[in-house]
């Protein structure tokens, strides 16, 4: 019996991300979480957050300065 392969994750550049500098993280969806990596570097793995622990990241950073 062979296991189904998973879907892929639609992985997408952050809206606050910069241009070019670098300096930029991506976001997907994985069902009840929400994965995010380095989009320079996407095969060093990724951190996966349930979704109230996303919001409470975004609004946290949000908060600063």
């Amino acid at each position: 019996m062979s296991t189904p392969e998973l879907p892929q994750p639609a992985w997408r550049k952050s809206s606050h991300s910069g241009g070019d500098e670098g300096n930029c993280v991506e976001i997907a969806d994985l069902n009840n979480r929400i994965g995010i990596r380095d989009r320079k570097n996407p095969a060093a793995g990724h951190v996966t957050l349930t979704r109230q622990n996303f919001t409470s990241l975004v609004a946290h950073l949000a908060s600063q300065p």
